[in-house]
């Protein structure tokens, strides 16, 4: 929308009036990095974002598709962003690229499991096949486009698992080989179009998953080879067919998941690498076969997931990277092989699923995109490589259960603690962040379920009140630091809730000893308002939620006697508003959220009457910011997120509403006119965006002509 002038509403004379104010984006701001795990806690300064959850890895959002510069290793500045997971990719010609896969929108244009990506990085309008299931392989010659896959209509046109497209308008043309099951690969050379699958007929004739067809009429040649396994991976060269698979005979020979096969007759000829298991990427580079896969050793030597084969003899070449995972597509461009797959480890280095192999020694170059999730496809066009896969971010930072975001760039700092487990409670005062989970290490130190980190460097300073359990609330007040959580013990002393010096780490003689877990704390003055699961605290029967004086540790005569836990606590002047699993609290019947009184306890009016489980809750002005499951609030749907009027308790126009399997907002914060979202979720406002989200205010309104209008920038 950048650079649109969206009309809002004419001769509104109220908004005419007034000053211009900021209203709040559902949209989320496209450049802050995002997490591969649950964000379950977050921390603002002026200048940083603290995040802590179940994640390993915070990145940009790039989508499933990529093309990445083959100098740097760093995505190109701008690109369509694909949603859903890139199968296959194979250069057009002209710079750009043609796409296969899952995905059903590219650059936010409805494209289904085909898509033709332009020199400059953008979908290219014109071009739309739209195929009604997955593409996994395509092939380009001349004016031609060949596609193969699960699909049964492409452009339009009935076309079973392959088809033929024009390369410019994206229509099928008649070459219909009508394959009987899913076609995997694809190579042409010359007037003939080899397809590689798990098929038993094509092109008129029984073939067993591979088959030579007619590039002009589309029946299949006398060629047959009959493999005994699926075919996934064919690559041509010269009088030469390269197979790779799952097969045991093929070409009227014993070869063990590779062959090479006469183009003439389908024959294999002598040469057998002899795979020990599934080989299912392909490439060829003079007298040499590159080849990705599932084996151990090919070749008749030790070869981890990937090879290179002497294309006379068959046998491995001393060229071994030596993955530590399944390899699933190659590339080859000059003296650099892009290898793609599940591992971590490749050619001697640290790689996350793609890497950049020297062709003489095998060992990794400096070139890092750093995937978050597997990649499938490579295709190398000019001076840049698009990979597709099931990653949805590159060029991010391994990042242990808790990271730091510059608030301005939104990507991650060097900051990097390195926890060994979940960080599921933050805060920071001065210049060091508490941070508190189920971690026994981090900061670089030993240090059980709680710890102080150098705001700074990481590091983890003296400060250690060894707590005997998970810590999942976090509260600072000037001198002190309350935590709550499963712990029996902590800085010497407290159950499920302790007020620790922050100096020393030890506990202060401050001590409520709540009868089971405390889940929320927060602060007011001398008053503590704690909440959870417990029904005694502070010396007194109090079921759930509780106030205790700051002073004594003893329960004031605040009492809203909740029945259920309470999960999250905000305050604001003289309300708590209280989130949680209760259906009773303050006196008054209220579903999940309320807000008390902070003088009598009593519910006010104020009744959004949640659909479900709140779990976080934070408040700006008039506005009060409600994360959780639920899918209705206000009695408004409202998925997971919400901005609820503090005067009605009636949602905003602000819907952000976030999406997944089984979504969950776990944590917000409240930064001026910025609000930040963290919990399980893959999508939010609209755009994919896994897990954490920033919301920024919207421009002014701008008065024209007496018409309202909005600039998005």
């Amino acid at each position: 929308m950048n650079g649109r002038l969206l009309s809002i509403i004419a001769g509104l004379a109220f908004l005419l009036l007034a000053p211009a104010v900021h209203a709040q984006s559902s949209t989320p701001r496209e450049d802050t990095w995002v997490t591969n795990g649950t964000v379950r806690a977050i921390a603002r300064t002026p200048g940083t974002v603290y995040i802590g959850g179940e994640f390993t890895y915070v990145g940009p959002y790039t989508g499933y598709g990529v093309p990445i510069r083959a100098s740097t290793g760093q995505p190109v500045a701008r690109f369509a962003k694909v949603n859903g997971p890139v199968f296959a990719s194979v250069a057009d010609g002209a710079g750009g690229w043609f796409i296969g896969g899952e995905f059903t929108q590219v650059g936010g244009v409805a494209r289904n499991h085909i898509a033709h990506i332009l020199s400059n990085g953008s979908v290219d309008a014109a071009w739309n096949p739209n195929a009604n299931s997955w593409v996994l392989a395509l092939a380009v010659s001349g004016s031609t486009v060949y596609a193969g896959g699960r699909f049964t209509s492409i452009g339009g046109q009935v076309r079973n698992y392959i088809a033929a497209l024009d390369a410019s308008t994206g229509q099928p043309t008649a070459w219909n080989p009508n394959a009987g099951g899913t076609v995997w690969a694809l190579g042409v050379s010359g007037s003939t179009v080899y397809a590689g699958g798990e098929f038993t007929g094509i092109g008129g004739l029984l073939r067993n998953r591979i088959a030579a067809l007619d590039a002009t009429t589309g029946l299949a040649t006398a060629w047959n080879p009959n493999p005994d396994g699926t075919v996934y991976a064919l690559a041509v060269s010269g009088s030469i067919v390269y197979a790779g698979g799952y097969f045991t005979r093929i070409g009227g020979q014993s070869r063990n998941c590779i062959a090479a096969l006469d183009v003439s007759t389908g024959l294999a000829i002598p040469w057998s690498p002899n795979a020990s298991a599934l080989v299912s990427a392909l490439a060829v580079s003079g007298s040499t076969i590159y080849v990705g896969g599932n084996f151990t050793s090919i070749g008749g030597q030790s070869r981890i997931y990937i090879a290179a084969l002497d294309a006379s003899t068959g046998l491995a070449t001393a060229w071994n990277p030596n993955a530590n995972s399944y390899v699933s597509a190659l590339a080859v461009s000059g003296t650099i092989v892009y290898a793609g797959g599940y591992f971590s480890s490749i050619g001697g280095q640290t790689r996350n699923y793609i890497a950049a192999l020297d062709t003489t020694t095998g060992l990794a170059t400096t070139w890092n995109p750093n995937a978050n999730g597997g990649v499938s496809a490579l295709a190398v066009s000019g001076s840049a490589v698009y990979a597709g896969g099931g990653f949805w971010s590159m060029g991010g930072q391994t990042r242990d259960y808790i990271a730091a975001l510059d608030a301005s760039t939104g990507q991650a700092t060097a900051w990097n603690p390195n926890a060994n487990s979940w960080v599921l409670a933050l805060a920071v005062s001065g210049s060091t962040v508490y941070a508190g989970g189920n971690f026994t290490s981090i900061g670089g130190q030993q240090r059980n379920y709680i710890a102080a980190l150098d705001a700074s460097t990481g590091l983890a300073t003296a400060w250690n009140p060894n707590a005997s359990h998970s810590v999942v609330a976090l509260a600072v007040s000037g001198s002190t630091v309350y935590a709550g959580g499963n712990f029996t013990s902590i800085g010497g002393s407290g159950n499920y809730i302790a007020a620790l010096s922050a100096t020393s780490g030890q506990a202060v003689d401050w001590n409520p000893d709540a009868s089971d877990a405390v889940l929320a704390v927060a602060v007011s003055g001398s008053t503590v308002y704690a909440g959870g699961r417990f029904t005694r605290i502070g010396r007194q029967p109090r079921n759930y939620i509780g106030a205790l004086d700051a002073s004594t540790g003893l329960a004031t005569a605040w009492n809203p006697n909740a029945d259920s836990d309470v999960l999250a606590l905000a305050l604001s002047s003289s309300t708590i508003y209280a989130g949680g699993w209760f259906s009773s609290i303050g006196g008054q019947s209220r579903n999940y959220i309320a807000a008390l009184s902070a003088t009598s306890g009593q519910a006010f009016a104020w009744d959004p009457n949640a659909g479900g489980t709140v779990w976080a809750l934070g408040v700006s002005g008039s506005t009060v910011y409600a994360g959780g499951y639920f899918s209705r609030i206000g009695g408004l749907l409202r998925s997971k997120i919400a901005a609820l009027d503090a005067s009605t308790g009636l949602p905003t126009a602000w819907n952000p509403n976030a999406g997944g399997i089984a979504p969950y907002v776990y944590a917000l914060a409240v930064s001026g006119s910025t609000i930040y979202a963290g919990g399980k979720f893959t999508g939010i406002g609209g755009q994919p965006r896994p897990n954490f989200a920033q919301f920024d205010p919207l421009p002014p309104a701008t008065v024209v002509d007496n018409t309202v209008w909005m600039l998005y920038q």
